[in-house]
């Protein structure tokens, strides 16, 4: 009896393994959102780590973690580590800016777990207002594909987007202080 047991819990781990195997090594979370400012005023909250705080879904959702920066003020060299209970713990590196078009960031994973993505925000003109898109993709290691079996990183990461790109808009549209 208790080799059928050990012999049938053999057989589960060994199913779990391939399934896990299986996976798919890419992944890619992509958000758009249409916003009625200029490609220039976008990318100029997006080349930043500091004025990124503003709209940041997860520094909205771990008010209690500290982010500190390095590196450059912003652009190319720009780095922000994180560490909170929720939002666990790594660093953002803008890798490419290309005003107005495109900043790209480096992701370092350290917990919870270890892993490393790219960042992509596109702005494209469309009349007077821009597209502006959130990605992240990379490719997953066993212990991802494995993780991706339990949690999506499209719905981990999707709807934080979409709060993210919705927020950015209200930043960056919001009439200017008046003056008394």
């Amino acid at each position: 009896m208790i080799k059928k047991i050990l012999h049938g819990f053999v057989a589960i781990i060994v199913l779990f393994l391939i399934v896990a195997a299986m996976q798919p090594e890419d992944y890619r979370v992509e958000r758009s959102l249409t916003i009625a400012a200029s490609p220039t005023a976008l990318f100029d909250q997006v080349n930043d780590h500091k004025k990124f705080q503003k709209w940041n879904p997860w520094d909205k959702m771990d008010p209690e973690s500290k982010t500190t920066y390095s590196g450059a003020d912003s652009g190319v060299g720009a780095v922000a580590s994180w560490k909170g209970e929720k939002v666990g713990e790594g660093s953002s590196t803008i890798t490419e800016s290309k005003p107005g078009e495109l900043v790209r960031q480096r992701m370092d994973w350290k917990k919870p777990m270890e892993g490393v993505s790219t960042v992509d925000f596109t702005f494209k003109p469309e009349g007077d207002k821009t597209v502006v898109t959130w990605a992240m993709y990379g490719k997953n290691g066993f212990m991802g594909k494995a993780f991706s079996l339990f949690m999506s990183t499209e719905k981990m990461c999707g709807p934080e987007f979409e709060k993210g790109l919705a927020d950015l808009a209200k930043v960056v549209v919001a009439p200017a202080p008046s003056n008394p």
